[in-house]
């Protein structure tokens, strides 16, 4: 069921706007920064030298998924479900 809704966004483009309004959202609602400054924190805790992208990814995104305000949730799922009912066959 997911694969098939995937599918159909994908299909219709309507998962590129979404997307690209999920970024506008989160750079409004200063998610950006708070993620920016988790990855800085990282980056001090461990060092330059002794960081990679897989730490770095590993240490931010559970704290970064929690960041994300459920007011940018709940109008995503409504565009979903919006999108779904405009389209379903």
């Amino acid at each position: 069921m997911r694969a098939a809704i995937n599918q159909k966004l994908i299909e219709m483009g309507e998962r590129e706007r979404l997307k690209e309004l999920l970024r506008a959202k989160l750079i409004e609602c200063g998610w950006r920064d708070q993620l920016k400054a988790l990855c800085k924190e990282v980056i001090k805790e461990k060092g330059i030298e002794n960081v990679t992208v897989e730490d770095l990814v590993a240490g931010v995104t559970p704290k970064g998924r929690a960041l994300v305000p459920d007011s940018v949730k709940k109008e995503l799922l409504q565009r979903i479900r919006a999108f779904l009912a405009q389209h379903s066959t």
